[in-house]
């Protein structure tokens, strides 16, 4: 209705303007600027391939801001074949000759608000749109893209974001896992909600993010096809795709929100460790409401993959996803809070920039350190004198900085271990009252959207009404250890006590920083 009527006004305002200028040619002159030539519109553009991020500048596209995803597949476990349509709700943010979108698998069809469009591959994993009619600014685009191919066999340099299984696959990454499963805008600052649904064969679970709406339903062919709804905008990344055998286990946590957890039934004896730690979920992220205020997201949960599945977490929305690996000594709630912690940092509140990744990983291992004192397994100040003694000014852990870690060191152990102590301190800065008042603040006032280290710097200024600059520079960009003074010299001056839980956070942080 909005273009018809956008339309007429158009047409009316032609004829009216056409009438007045041949009642009187000589006003008609005046009011077009005294005869001069009205200004042409300027002709639509290509949207950018990119979104001009400062460590990955392709990823994501320029010209449109994405709301919804529709994602509705088929799966094959025994072949890895996957085929399917996404439907993607959008608006143009300028007038748009073309546009991409980050995908590659092979492409069949693609329409353009029901019109078919012409299609390209450029570069590793563009797929560039030739709309079949102009698209103007602020316009509602309906892309609609099929498509097929094996994720696991689909390489980008030798890699692939998608882990085919014995019994199925994983779609589970960080920067990037959207190319192998569906095409998007894959970067965290053009966030949507996705409906996901999957047919597999029957006997086959299928889990993503959010809620089911509605119960898995039977299919011709002995198949069933499951739905999952995700309510909350998310960035790509955080979007994620488990297909194989799985237990699932539901229940209703303290808030009143579904739990949904899922163990793969290839753990074996890793199970009930596994069990023991992703069934602590409700009760961690209730813990963490009381930090970092109120749970972001409409679900709870988590998934425990299978034995040859990932070798690390991600905190993907709403149900992070665990490799097998941390529960080989044993249950490990301390994953689980990293993983959960990422639902504010990360998730909820996500990188404006890559170069930011310090706002996702520093705040997490930090929670980590504020689970152990409420374990009563040592410190956060413990923690860090530890840390701070485990590594000698020599060793190259105090050459990557947090605040701007460099593109090939997203994921460094220093994003995560540095990244905590500069949490540390800035509390001790600040002092407990202050810094527990930052924390859900920051969640709140970038709910579901966008942060930079540099705003978090102003809101804690602004909170503390401190200037905090010298301990941001010191901690976050400046390489080398910082030196110590006073009582925190002292402590470290001797080697510090080993926390109980530092055994512990080393494992998790081994497989974490991949």
């Amino acid at each position: 209705m909005r273009r018809v009527l956008a339309a007429a006004i158009a047409a009316l305002t032609v004829t009216t303007a056409g009438a007045a200028a041949t009642a009187d040619p000589g006003q008609a002159a005046a009011r077009s600027g005294w005869g001069r030539p009205a200004l042409a519109p300027a002709a639509p553009t290509p949207g950018d391939p990119g979104l001009g991020d400062s460590y990955f500048p392709d990823y994501g596209n320029g010209g449109y801001d994405v709301d919804h995803y529709d994602i509705r597949l088929r799966y094959e476990p025994a072949t890895d074949q996957l085929s399917g349509t996404t439907t993607i709700l959008a608006r143009a943010t300028q007038d748009l000759s073309r546009f991409n979108l980050d995908f590659l698998l092979d492409v069949e069809s693609v329409r353009v608000n029901g019109f078919s469009a012409t299609f390209a591959r450029e570069g590793v994993h563009e797929l560039a749109i030739t709309a079949p009619r102009p698209i103007v600014r602020g316009q509602s685009l309906t892309i609609v893209v099929k498509y097929a191919g094996v994720p696991s066999e689909t390489l980008v340099n030798g890699y692939s974001g998608w882990t085919r299984t014995a019994d199925g696959g994983l779609a589970v990454n960080e920067p990037e896992s959207a190319w192998w499963w569906y095409p998007s805008n894959d970067h965290p600052l053009d966030k949507a909600n996705w409906d996901v649904s999957v047919s597999v064969p029957a006997g086959v679970e299928v889990l993503s993010n959010g809620v089911q709406p509605r119960p898995p339903l039977a299919e011709a062919g002995n198949r069933m096809r499951w739905s999952w709804r995700s309510t909350s905008p998310g960035a790509t990344y955080e979007s994620f795709l488990a297909v194989g055998q799985y237990d699932i286990v539901t229940d209703t946590a303290p808030n009143g929100q579904p739990v949904v957890n899922a163990y793969s039934t290839s753990l074996g004896a890793l199970g009930p460790a596994a069990r023991a730690s992703i069934e602590r979920t409700a009760e961690i992220v209730d813990w963490e409401s009381t930090i970092f205020g109120p749970y972001p997201f409409e679900a709870q949960g988590g998934v425990a993959g299978p034995v040859d599945g990932i070798g690390f977490a991600l905190e993907t929305q709403t149900r992070p996803v665990y490799g097998p690996g941390f529960w080989r000594r044993g249950s490990n709630t301390y994953v689980v809070v990293h993983e959960n912690a990422h639902q504010w940092f990360g998730a909820s509140v996500s990188v404006a920039d890559w170069r930011h990744i310090w706002l996702n990983e520093g705040f997490a291992s930090y929670a980590e350190w504020l689970w152990s004192e409420e374990q009563g397994e040592g410190t956060a100040q413990e923690l860090f004198d530890f840390t701070y003694a485990t590594y000698p000014a020599d060793d190259e852990f105090w050459q990557v900085t947090p605040g701007d870690p460099g593109a090939d060191n997203v994921f460094d152990g220093a994003v995560y271990d540095r990244g905590a102590m500069a949490l540390h301190q800035l509390r001790l800065a600040v002092g407990d009252d202050a810094f527990f008042r930052i924390l859900p603040q920051w969640t709140a006032a970038h709910r579901h959207g966008n942060g930079t280290v540099e705003q978090f710097q102003a809101l804690a200024e602004q909170v503390s009404g401190q200037d905090l600059n010298a301990v941001f520079t010191t901690w976050l960009f400046t390489k080398g250890r910082p030196e110590l003074s006073g009582s925190a010299a002292a402590r470290t001056a001797t080697a510090p006590a080993e926390p109980k839980s530092w055994a512990r956070l080393r494992e998790s942080h081994r497989l974490l920083a991949h």
